[in-house]
């Protein structure tokens, strides 16, 4: 089997790259208030339905949905390892956040872009230069540097807490291999298709765990929230699939490495603006060094090429 080779438009791969990490970044803060009012499944369910709802009628009036006389010959194989394993990055990440707390979860779930970038190397035969192998150490560091007290609390954690990590590790497991498959797919299929099938048979799986009645008890603002929520997952996901379609996937996972940056900041913002939503995040000096070497490593491993390409 012939496996997928990028377009070489590396800009448009990396701005893609860049606003998904901005829209994941700043996704739990939405989440955090919607799930105030809503319980975990059904945010999930609507999410999935919206993206799929909106992204139809998209490739419906520019008529392009998927020919359903052409689906015999669709990668089912595929097609199936990526919903199935996006579906338990969501319910494992959760379960796993239930057990642990916030941050503890924004750190490890970040193993997800990592092992995604190593699966690159692995199965799509990308290579590191010197200079990336050196921004991944950077990159190391300063992550080490940045969730210093919550790797020291996950040390001498409970068993309930070490249990919730665990779970968040096979999470990150879950999403990079959908990532691996997503790419793999884009040999075969356009990224809107792939992401339309995957929204609409995760909409179908979690359907029979959620509650669709309770979003007619949200409040005007909480139903926006959610709709942002539903939005981000559209415009993420699809920016997420489309960059892996001109960028290397050991390249994409390194800026999306960026993300719990932009998630604490994106907290210290809106908690000084709202300090009756969200509580903000103390960030001692070790810890913003930490993020400093996190940006640097970052774009040392994204732009460290020896050819730009096309």
């Amino acid at each position: 089997m012939s496996i997928h080779s990028t377009s070489g438009r590396w800009r448009l791969g990396l701005g893609l790259a860049l606003l998904t990490t901005f829209l994941w970044g700043i996704l739990p803060l939405g989440l955090a208030i919607i799930l105030q009012a809503l319980d975990v499944y059904t945010v999930t369910w609507f999410r999935f339905l919206i993206a799929f709802i909106l992204l139809g009628g998209y490739l419906a009036t520019r008529q392009q949905l998927p020919d359903i006389q052409k689906w015999r010959l669709m990668p089912w194989g595929l097609l199936a390892i990526a919903t199935i394993f996006l579906a338990a990055n969501y319910v494992l990440f959760l379960q796993g956040l239930a057990l642990t707390s916030p941050t503890n979860a924004e750190v490890l779930i970040q193993l997800s872009p990592v092992l995604m970038g190593l699966g690159a190397i692995v199965f799509f035969k990308e290579r590191y230069t010197r200079l990336q192998g050196l921004g991944l150490g950077v990159l190391t560091l300063g992550f080490s540097l940045f969730f210093n007290e919550q790797l020291r609390i996950l040390v001498t954690a409970s068993d309930q807490y070490l249990w919730g990590s665990f779970i968040i590790g096979v999470a990150a497991i879950s999403w990079a291999i959908y990532a691996l498959a997503q790419k793999q797919l884009l040999q075969q299929l356009p990224s809107t298709h792939i992401m339309w099938f995957i929204y609409g048979s995760c909409t179908i799986l979690y359907l029979p765990i959620a509650t669709p009645t309770a979003i007619f008890t949200l409040t005007p603002f909480q139903l926006l929230i959610l709709l942002f929520c539903g939005l981000n997952t559209l415009i993420a996901y699809g920016a997420f699939a489309e960059s892996l379609e001109h960028w290397e996937a050991s390249r994409v996972s390194a800026v999306l490495a960026l993300a719990p940056i932009i998630t604490l900041i994106a907290v210290d913002l809106v908690a000084l603006l709202f300090p009756l939503l969200i509580e903000p995040e103390h960030l001692t000096s070790l810890a913003i060094i930490g993020a400093i070497l996190v940006v640097l490593g970052s774009m040392m491993i994204a732009l460290g090429r020896k050819t730009w390409g096309a």
